[in-house]
This record gives C-alpha cells, sequence and structure tokens, in this order.
C-alpha cells in the first residue's frame, strides 16, 4: 500500500528547493562558505540543502533571501517543506491507526509509541541519525504524542507485547526511565488496554521483529511492519494469517498482564 513515490515526495521538494537556492547564489555571486557563515552553519551541512540530501531549513531560506536579493521568493519555499510529523512510508499506516478497532502491537526493542512519555519520546528523536533539525524534532514530537489520545478510546482495543531488554534499558536519566515504566503500569490499567512483557529465551517467533496487526471497523485484518529505512501496510490474506500466528505463540510465551504489571512495578522501584 505505500509506493516509492511516496516515500520520495518529500525528498523530491528539498532538492528542488536546494536547487532554487544554489541558483540565487550563484547568481548573485555568493559562495556556499558564505552562505554559510550568514546561516551559521556549517559548510557541509549547507551543501547537504543545496543538495537535497537535507531539507533546507527557514534559517537558511532567509539568510539566502537576504544575501542574494531574492525579495521573499525563497523564504516563501518554507511553507511547502514543513517538516512531517511522522515519516512519509508510515502514513498509510497512521491512518488506518486513527480509525482501528483492535490493534495488537508487539515490540522488542523500543517502548512502543502510544505508551512512551514525553522524555522518551525526545530521547528516541534526540537518538535519530542522521540528526533531525529541531523543527522537525518538534513535529514529530507532537504527531507522537497526539496519537496517544487514541488510547482514551474505551471502545478500542490496545493489546502490547513489549521485550523485557526494553524495560531494563535505561533511556536517560533514572527518574525519566521510572517515570516510563510508572507510565506502563497507569496505562495496563485501563479496561481497552493490555500490556504483557516477554522474556527472550531460546529461538521463536519473537525473533523475527516487530509488528501491528490491526482489524477495521469493517473486521479487515492488516498487518503492519517497519525496519529501518521502509514500512509495509498489507491485508494480503495468507501474510496476515502468518503474522496473526505468530502473535499467538508470542502471546503464549509472554508472561500474564497481572505478572506483567508486577515486573514492571519491581524494575520501577529498583531503577
Amino acid at each position: 500500500m505505500v509506493t516509492s513515490g511516496d516515500a520520495q515526495q518529500p525528498q523530491q521538494a528539498w532538492r528542488y528547493c536546494g536547487s532554487q537556492i544554489k541558483l540565487w547564489r550563484e547568481e548573485a555571486g555568493v559562495s556556499r562558505q558564505e552562505l554559510a557563515k550568514e546561516a551559521n552553519y556549517d559548510y557541509e551541512y549547507v551543501k547537504s540543502m543545496e543538495c537535497g540530501r537535507r531539507r533546507p531549513t527557514l534559517r537558511l531560506l532567509q539568510a539566502a533571501d537576504q544575501l542574494c536579493g531574492a525579495r521573499g521568493k525563497l523564504v516563501a519555499a518554507h511553507e511547502h517543506l514543513r517538516p512531517e510529523r511522522f515519516l512519509s512510508y508510515a502514513n498509510d499506516y497512521v491512518r488506518y491507526e486513527a480509525e482501528a478497532i483492535v490493534l495488537s502491537f508487539y515490540q522488542p526493542l523500543l517502548i512502543p509509541g502510544l505508551l512512551q512519555t514525553e522524555e522518551t519520546v525526545r530521547a528516541y528523536l534526540n537518538a535519530h541519525f542522521p540528526p533531525l533539525d529541531d523543527e522537525t524534532l518538534e513535529e514529530r514530537v507532537v504527531g507522537r504524542l497526539d496519537r496517544q489520545s487514541l488510547l482514551d478510546q474505551r471502545t478500542r482495543a490496545f493489546s502490547f507485547v513489549i521485550g523485557d531488554t526494553v524495560l531494563r534499558n535505561r533511556i536517560g536519566p533514572a527518574q525519566a526511565h521510572r517515570r516510563q515504566l510508572h507510565r506502563l503500569v497507569e496505562a495496563g490499567r485501563e479496561r481497552n488496554v493490555t500490556i504483557q512483557v516477554l522474556s527472550f529465551e531460546g529461538a521463536g517467533p519473537e525473533l523475527d521483529g516487530p509488528f501491528v496487526l490491526l482489524e477495521t471497523a469493517e473486521h479487515e485484518a492488516l498487518v503492519y511492519e517497519e525496519g529501518q529505512a521502509t514500512g509495509r501496510l498489507y491485508s494480503d490474506p495468507d501474510r496476515v494469517s502468518t503474522v496473526a500466528q505468530r502473535h499467538a505463540m508470542i502471546l503464549r510465551k509472554a508472561l500474564s498482564p497481572d505478572k506483567s504489571a508486577r515486573l514492571i512495578e519491581e524494575l520501577a522501584e529498583g531503577s
């Protein structure tokens, strides 16, 4: 459901804007080094934006506009370059997530986004590489926190299986980690939320990576799988069935919700 064209669209806008900055700069006789100094950026950072590898920032557009005498023509591009709240390949998933009546998450490596505290959201996004620019980071924070309101819709069911190593992997200061663990316990008390912890022992389907199973209001079943640089949302019955079987096996191996809550509370007290 996600096409390579969808994923490339923002980068095409970056490349077009970057090429315009370069054309204006060269026509005005402004060197890249001069532009970098005016914008207070590193030379290579400006080069990346001119080449479309990074999103041109408002600060660069303002500096280039002033130095090149563009009279607002370069700054005007900013409205078309606003950072997306979600990775482009995840947009389809986010739309389905907003409407699904049952969502089952398996996440062995990270705290699921719907359960992250703002401190954890920022810690994960700050660790992104290549580093995100400030504007993109703030948009991603807002987007992830806004999604968490889905949990307040009590007629929708949410199931989370989280690897125990995630709970022991402290992200940020000890107090922030403790608040994150308490957040999991509190969320698990809601009648429409189930949280289970999975300990890794031996081989099994839990080693095949994270996924989300979704059921729509029309009772269509879908699966979303995300890697480092891509995401796939699909509804093919055979593939969905395979993941559903893996999920059933993972649930059997995970701790019960009550035992999971006690374990999380113990880890919080010891953190």
